[in-house]
């Protein structure tokens, strides 16, 4: 049986502690020297660059950088499709059209910055004087910025990088493309079933393309309880740039439609607690 005679093994005794930050330690936890002894004593090698700690500032910056790159963007589309799509394609047209129209809706374009179908984007949306944009990502082959890119901003990480496709767009467009295509229109996806982010279309273009996969979410996940049709409906399939921009639009509209209905009735709930409490209603 443990004895507590002792008062330095008392529970009830408060232990020495050394807070580094958010974090606390006691007894053998504690540290032997502070923070800027040790960084300004310890000589040391390049190993700490490596390390998890440094990491998450790496990551801490890349959100600072997307986010006050993005901050005064605008109205922006993410659109996403194949590194792999030639020029001479006719996705690779589609993507030149997608881009020029949304430019001239009054939207930014946000793609992955890439070749095939990014590319062909970014330049339909430059060519008619809207804003282009990259967010390119390390990867282990070299991938260059296309030259139709207005900001471009590079990312280590996908997570970081996936998070400023969502939080500065109104929508999504997707065009054929691969593995990575099918992870940004997953994770929209996901988002809005959950709504993690609402009023946010997301639009497929070319129905050869995507409704086999429609069919197989509809024919396995939704017969088997997975999902609902209701989730499907969340995905729109077009085949052309005009109808996949013309829906961008319309769930603008909706938007801001709706927004301007809940701004009015909440007014109108402010002043009308207002008049029941006898006091005038403030500024709005």
């Amino acid at each position: 049986m443990t004895s507590y005679d002792d008062e330095s093994a008392n529970p009830s005794t408060p232990a020495a502690s050394h807070r580094t930050g958010a974090v606390v330690r006691r007894r053998e936890r504690m540290p032997s020297s502070t923070a800027d002894a040790r960084l300004l004593d310890e000589k040391g090698n390049g190993d700490w660059i490596h390390t998890d700690p440094w990491r998450v500032l790496r990551i801490q910056a890349e959100f600072v950088e997307g986010f006050g790159a993005l901050a005064e963007l605008g109205p922006a589309i993410s659109v996403f499709g194949s590194a792999r799509t030639r020029r001479a394609s006719g996705d690779y047209s589609i993507g030149l059209e997608v881009g020029r129209l949304l430019a001239e809706a009054g939207y930014a374009v946000i793609t992955g910055g890439g070749p095939g179908a990014m590319e062909a984007v970014n330049a339909g949306a430059c060519r008619a004087g809207g804003v282009s944009v990259g967010l390119g990502i390390e990867l282990p082959f070299e991938q260059e910025m296309n030259e139709w890119v207005d900001i471009s901003i590079h990312f280590r990480y996908f997570f970081a990088r996936k998070t400023c496709f969502i939080k500065y767009a109104q929508g999504f467009v997707i065009l054929p493309g691969g593995v990575g295509t099918l992870d940004e229109l997953f994770e929209a996806f996901c988002l809005v079933q959950t709504h993690k982010i609402t009023a946010f279309p997301i639009v497929l273009i070319g129905k050869l393309y995507w409704e086999g996969l429609l069919d197989w979410l509809r024919e396995r996940m939704v017969a088997d309880g997975m999902a609902t049709e209701e989730d499907l409906a969340l995905l729109q399939v077009v085949d052309t740039p005009e109808e996949a921009v013309q829906i961008i639009v319309d769930a603008t509209a909706d938007n801001t439609r709706l927004l301007a209905r809940e701004r009015a009735a909440l007014i109108e709930r402010i002043k009308a607690e207002s008049a029941a409490a006898e006091i005038a209603p403030p500024q709005l």
